[in-house]
């Protein structure tokens, strides 16, 4: 019972309903973001003719989402096969629109976290979200382009390697580019999106231990995968991975605002901006 002393604040905190809301309107806006994002970094793969950058995209998606999402949206990329002879306007609106969404439930779940009452204009959320989704979205491509030059470089490589070697080389550098990356975007989530001053010394920590325990989120779901696939196709039948895209997000978007309700604890009130 001492060991969880600390965890019981998060734990209350869990058992709120606004924080199952915040939860499940988050993993809804990644659901609606998925595909443009990846029609978009497809596109820009394929019209810089960098197929390596493409396969470090799909592997990325898979490394979060499972291999069976991965499989799905590859099919689903070949049913479409003019879809990227020319830049899809739609694809990028859609994107940034659903993209916005993702951020608005997350400032008002930091802002309760925080002690904020006062919440930005919704002009003010899409610019500091706007912000955000470039900043994410560059150190996203950043994290893939590292994986494409490893897989390009493993490809390239002296051909007595097995493939299960590279396999596994491949995994390494991924992770070893995007847990960095991963920490990166949430620190930059903590410290900027709550509508207050945040002290950068109190989120640095806090976006390092929750990138940790996203990566072991992600190991336990793929230990669970196959029992969790079997009964998600039961239940759900074709829609099944976009159920697996919301589930994942949800418990995923949980994991984050329990960061940020442990780095606010002991905060001193909050100065809001424009105050």
């Amino acid at each position: 019972m001492r060991f969880l002393r600390p965890f019981w604040p998060t734990l209350k905190y869990w058992m709120e309903v606004e924080v199952h809301v915040f939860g499940f309107s988050i993993a809804a806006n990644v659901l609606l973001s998925f595909f443009p994002f990846f029609l978009v970094l497809v596109w820009f793969c394929r019209s810089i003719g960098w197929d390596s950058a493409e396969q470090a995209v799909y592997f990325a998606m898979g490394d979060v989402f499972g291999r069976e999402v991965e499989t799905y949206i590859r099919q689903g990329v070949d049913w479409i096969p003019n879809r990227f002879k020319s830049f899809s306007y739609t694809s990028l609106l859609l994107l940034l629109f659903t993209a916005n969404g993702i951020f608005e439930p997350m400032e008002v779940a930091l802002n309760k976290c925080w002690g904020v009452k006062k919440h930005r204009s919704f002009l003010m959320n899409q610019l500091v979200s706007m912000g955000l989704i470039f900043a994410c979205g560059t150190l996203a491509l950043l994290s893939i382009v590292l994986g494409a030059l490893n897989y390009e470089f493993m490809r390239n490589a002296d051909g007595s390697l097995i493939s299960r070697t590279v396999t596994w080389t491949n995994i390494v550098f991924f992770k070893m580019a995007a847990m960095p990356v991963l920490m990166l975007a949430l620190f930059l989530i903590y410290w900027i999106l709550p509508n207050t001053k945040v002290a950068w010394q109190k989120v640095v920590p806090i976006a390092v231990v929750v990138g940790v325990v996203l990566e072991a989120f992600k190991y336990l779901m793929k230990w669970i995968w196959p029992w969790f696939l079997r009964k998600l196709r039961i239940e759900y039948g074709p829609f099944y991975w976009a159920v697996i895209i919301v589930l994942v997000s949800f418990l995923a978007s949980m994991i984050v605002l329990a960061g940020a309700e442990w780095a606010s604890r002991g905060a001193e009130p909050p100065v809001e901006h424009g105050q």
